[in-house]
């Protein structure tokens, strides 16, 4: 989960108390939330360098709080403080509300065609006479900042822009252009630069860097300006430094842009929510007609509220609480969560957003603990039954079990074992962080080489096993993926031991009482197969059915993997058996 650091006293400042470490964790752990650390900026300084050297850094009291994965609001100082606030009934949850500009002139952004070929989706908002102090200004960064590693999921989903309103002048274009066409001054840069010039200079700095592979190698890169040219933004990478917020700014302009409009309109109602209460008049966002590309024309901010009506006794009893419907109602308005009894007996709750924060407004402390009345027996997975019994016998059958990495390289299930890859059905990693774990493998066959590989000054002969998942792509599921139950046995000696691992196979087919039969049971066939030597291999069919190979490794994978002796082996699934 996401941690947050606020500074202490302006935390305190803002719940109008000063607490004791203690107090605080408890109102932190009763509304659902850890202190995780105190510390400070010098503390942290000192254990990031490990000396006493923090020269400058600042001693003020830092806490680090520990908030939910799906707590937005949550992430800043201004968030917590005013969930604080209402669950200790201090404060009114606010309302929030999206209005047109009073003179009636929207302010308008335009999306064009050539954005879905990167960026597709805009959303924006404005907040109105905004008052910042320093302290407000940092906040606001950090929110930013916080959401782009969430939600965001590091700007590949949403990317944020805010600008000083007052140095613009609307209506906005978002578009995407070629690099080289695209030119402006970056944040806190002193000249100009084409995008391409951009994607060098920013190579070098520690927190552009890991942003700059989303749009690099794109034939067009998003930009947004306004009706005087002058450049906003190049998202996800940059705004640019002409209309940068000061502390003096009054009116700030915010624009999101995404690949799922979904998160934007999220991650836009939470920065405005936020930050909305130091407009000059509070909690109230000035809407931004955007344009599509097809003529459809949407407002946003949205700030929709959800009603929902829930039975009180479903509600206790899924918690395992007795209170009575008003007292369930207040509860769920200390989370924010405004609530009102309806119904003619007066048993129904209507809420705001779903009712998922009760258990926590009435105190975990508070729920005792009790045997659920209902008695249920666990079972084993037929699959991991089936697994640990086979286990069993063929380490009685003399051999030893080892434990592989579920990733491994692309050359592991491709090049070292004489396959192609475009034709190994892979599921690949996305940013892998190293050569060694790149895919998911697709056998189990090169993690027990390497094992032998790894161990090959052991006596000889070497007798191994493993049972484990493999991955293969499935477009039969809807990740796109399936897990299948593989056996491998390897047999390394200064013969191959054809015949011990036919011998494993012919015992492990004995114990799952399958006949040798063309049938109804189990037969070899004649095959060709790279990984194992020509002439020397053989298909496993049961019930008409292939489930596998087994054979003599040819030479060249034996040299892959550094083995000087042959070696035997066998790897074939074994759900067929279930």
């Amino acid at each position: 989960m996401p941690t947050i650091g606020v500074k202490r006293d302006l935390l305190f400042e803002a719940l109008g108390r000063v607490y004791t470490e203690e107090e605080f964790e408890e109102l932190c752990f009763d509304y659902g939330l850890e202190l995780d650390e105190v510390t400070s900026e010098k503390l942290m300084l000192e254990k990031e360098q490990g000396t006493d050297k923090s020269d400058g850094a600042s001693d003020v009291v830092i806490f680090k709080v520990e908030v939910p994965a799906n707590r937005y609001d949550l992430l800043c100082l201004e968030g917590l403080a005013r969930a604080l606030l209402v669950f200790l009934r201090k404060l009114e949850a606010p309302r929030y509300t999206a209005i047109p500009p009073p003179g009636g002139l929207m302010q308008k952004l335009t999306i064009q065609p050539a954005t879905a070929e990167v960026r597709p989706h805009a959303v924006a908002a404005i907040l109105r006479n905004v008052s910042f102090t320093q302290e407000r200004y940092n906040s606001f960064i950090e929110l930013q900042d916080k959401l782009h590693q969430n939600i965001c999921r590091k700007r590949s989903l949403v990317a944020i822009g805010t600008h000083d309103l007052d140095t613009l002048q609307g209506p906005f274009i978002y578009d995407a252009q070629p690099p080289d066409e695209i030119k402006f001054k970056p944040l806190n840069q002193t000249k100009e630069y084409t995008a391409t010039e951009q994607m060098t200079l920013f190579s070098g700095d520690s927190h552009l860097k890991a942003y700059l592979p989303i749009i690099r190698d794109k034939p067009v890169y998003p930009i947004i300006y306004d009706s005087n040219n002058i450049v906003l933004s190049m998202p996800p990478i940059i705004n640019g430094d002409h209309s940068k917020i000061k502390l003096t700014t009054k009116n700030v302009f915010i624009e999101c842009t995404a690949t799922d409009v979904n998160k934007a309109k999220i991650v836009l109602d939470t920065l405005v929510t936020m930050f909305s209460q130091y407009c000059a008049e509070p909690y109230i966002v000035e809407q931004v007609e955007v344009v599509y590309p097809d003529g459809k024309s949407l407002v946003y901010p949205e700030l929709r509220y959800w009603h929902q009506e829930i039975s009180v006794d479903l509600i206790t009893k899924r918690i395992g609480i007795k209170e009575s419907p008003d007292c369930v109602a207040e509860l769920l308005t200390k989370m924010c969560l405004t609530s009102e009894l309806v119904g003619k007996k007066k048993d129904q709750v209507k809420v705001e957003i779903p009712p998922t924060h009760v258990a926590v407004a009435h105190g975990f402390n508070n729920i005792t603990e009790r045997i659920p009345p209902v008695t249920t027996i666990g079972n084993q997975f037929p699959v991991n039954k089936l697994t640990d019994l086979l286990r069993l016998d063929i380490a009685a059958a003399g051999f030893t079990e080892v434990l592989t990495f579920a990733l491994c390289s692309r050359e592991d299930v491709s090049e070292k074992v004489r396959h192609k890859l475009a034709d190994v059905p892979a599921v690949h990693i996305a940013n892998p962080k190293t050569a060694e774990f790149q895919i998911a493998r697709t056998s189990l066959l090169p993690g027990v080489l390497k094992t032998i590989s790894c161990n090959r000054k052991m006596p000889l002969p070497m007798k191994l096993f493993e049972i484990s998942d493999i991955v293969v792509k499935s477009k039969d599921k809807d990740v796109g993926a399936q897990n299948h139950r593989h056996l491998c046995a390897v047999h390394y000696n200064k013969s191959p031991g054809f015949e011990v691992i036919h011998g494993l196979l012919d015992r492990i087919m004995q114990l799952l009482e399958v006949p040798f039969s063309k049938e109804d049971g189990y037969y070899l066939k004649a095959s060709e197969n790279p990984t194992f030597f020509s002439g020397r291999c053989a298909e496993l069919i049961v019930r008409g059915k292939s489930i596998g190979f087994f054979g003599v490794i040819h030479p060249e994978v034996l040299s892959k993997f550094e083995l000087p002796n042959p070696c035997a082996a066998l790897e074939i699934t074994i759900e067929p058996f279930l």
